[in-house]
């Protein structure tokens, strides 16, 4: 999916200004080296007391830094195109009564697609399971790739859960490992402690 642009509210811009957003982008490139992509978000008693400290509304303070905690969602986006082949991976984890597996990897001219499937009985899923007991899934492969999370579908008893990776992964794909690690929130900073490691062959 597309994002739209902001469009903005006035073509001025005081050029008073420009010293100032000149340093908040440099402390922003320094937020996120020092964070290693992992931002947080200050806890609300911070928020409240840097509100009454800076004059500041408290709810501006928490969208500015939900958007600066989102920093990896503005990235730009690599839509797979050309499609080439399917590589077979057919390898599965089993943790805790789910089962998780990688079938096969989709091979693009400009990316590659994962999809991990996780599969269990629902016979022992309540009501509420089926609602709200699905996580947040981060892909890593190795330092050379960017790995997207792309969303996730699914029914009763069965996930799938879609990774955009580019560059595109080699065809020979023997001996790389994928690493899923699940997170409670979409920010990446909860983490569950569950880890899915993957071998390919």
């Amino acid at each position: 999916m597309k994002r739209s642009s902001i469009e903005q509210s006035s073509n001025h811009y005081d050029e008073q200004l420009f010293s100032i957003d000149e340093q908040i982008c440099t402390l922003l490139k320094q937020r996120k080296e020092i964070s290693i992509d992992r931002s947080g978000f200050p806890p609300d008693e911070v928020l409240s007391k840097w509100a009454t400290k800076f004059d500041l509304y408290e709810e501006y303070l928490s969208s500015l830094f939900g958007t600066v905690s989102m920093h990896d969602y503005f990235k730009p986006r690599v839509e797979p195109s050309g499609f080439r082949k399917h590589l077979p991976v057919l390898k599965s984890v089993e943790i805790n009564e789910k089962i998780y597996t990688v079938t096969f990897i989709r091979q693009f001219e400009n990316a590659s697609v994962v999809h991990l499937n996780i599969d269990w009985n629902e016979t022992n899923e309540t009501l509420i399971d089926r609602h709200f007991n699905h996580n947040h899934f981060t892909l890593s492969i190795g330092q050379a790739y960017d790995c997207r999370n792309d969303g996730a579908s699914g029914s009763t008893g069965n996930f799938v859960h879609t990774f955009t990776v580019s560059p595109p992964l080699p065809d020979d794909i023997s001996e790389m490992t994928l690493v899923f690690k699940e997170y409670s929130d979409v920010f990446n900073d909860k983490a569950t402690g569950l880890e899915i490691v993957i071998h390919l062959e």
